[in-house]
């Protein structure tokens, strides 16, 4: 265990608004200055008990450059592309789709009523994967590892992090970015401590309850992000009936150039991904 800790250096609240065909949502991080986020581009939270929140879905859209993570927390989503892939997602489940060089995908509810909840999670590609073919996996609910301590319980959806000196292994590993993808939830007021590579970006995010980094007073309540400094462990105190994500990565340190569902090295490369699309060669 490290003695250095990780400081709090930045705050983000979640902005209401909407994507795809009038799904609301709230955008938690995304749009410019993205290198302080790197290798991570984008973050969505979806939820909402109104059908009408979300029934549109998202239509076919075009994605290069990079990989999208949705996560499941309640309802029901199906994924189709170009490549004839269809992929069925309940309360739970992960698909963690690498866009590559090309894909056009759509994302549309398998539910008139009820509640759909849920995180979709952009990850950065390196210059020499971003034209390689797209791939996506499915990975279901049981299938996540998930991990018990006292008063305490964990879904560890990427990467290998401990908690407590506690080794958490994900279900997604080996990707350029070592992404850590951790589901925490809290059901006993108390201090927490995740094992983190130095050098990597690690964001909290509070979606239920409350907690503070270790060193600061503020308080993450839901809805809001803290981003940390890039060495030590990352300790916390967590009220009880609290849930949060941790998301680590590995910086790339490259160009970011993002234009809507393309994010490259050069606005170049972004000038062709647009006429690829408009000319029906993207994919």
């Amino acid at each position: 265990m490290s003695e250095i800790r990780r400081e709090l250096q930045e705050v983000l609240v979640a902005q209401t608004g909407s994507d795809g065909d009038g799904v609301k949502l709230k955008r938690v991080f995304g749009g410019q200055d993205l290198a302080r986020f790197d290798p991570f581009l984008l973050m969505d939270e979806f939820g909402s008990d109104e059908a009408a929140d979300y029934i549109g879905g998202f239509p076919p859209h075009p994605h290069r450059g990079f990989e999208t993570v949705t996560y499941m927390l309640e309802g029901y989503m199906e994924h189709r592309d170009h490549m004839d892939n269809v992929g069925k997602l309940g309360p739970g489940d992960v698909q963690w789709m690498k866009a590559g060089s090309g894909v056009i995908h759509s994302e549309m509810p398998q539910q008139e009523e009820g509640r759909m909840r849920g995180f979709q999670l952009w990850v950065n590609l390196a210059a020499d994967e971003k034209m390689t073919p797209a791939s996506y996996q499915d990975i279901d609910a049981a299938d996540i590892p998930g991990y018990e301590q006292d008063g305490l319980h964990i879904r560890a959806i990427a990467g290998s992090l401990s908690v407590n000196n506690q080794v958490t292994a994900g279900k997604v590993q080996g990707l350029t970015t070592e992404p850590g993808y951790l589901d925490l939830h809290i059901d006993e007021t108390q201090e927490l401590t995740v094992q983190i590579p130095d050098g990597h970006n690690v964001l909290v995010y509070v979606y239920e309850g409350s907690a503070n980094i270790a060193g600061s007073d503020y308080v993450l309540s839901a809805g809001k992000l803290g981003r940390l400094s890039h060495d030590g462990d990352l300790s916390l105190h967590a009220e009880a009936g609290t849930r949060l994500l941790v998301i680590s990565g590995k910086p790339l340190k490259e160009p970011i150039v993002h234009y809507g569902p393309f994010v490259m090295n050069t606005m170049e490369e972004i000038e062709q991904a647009v006429k690829d699309y408009s000319s029906g060669r993207l994919v």
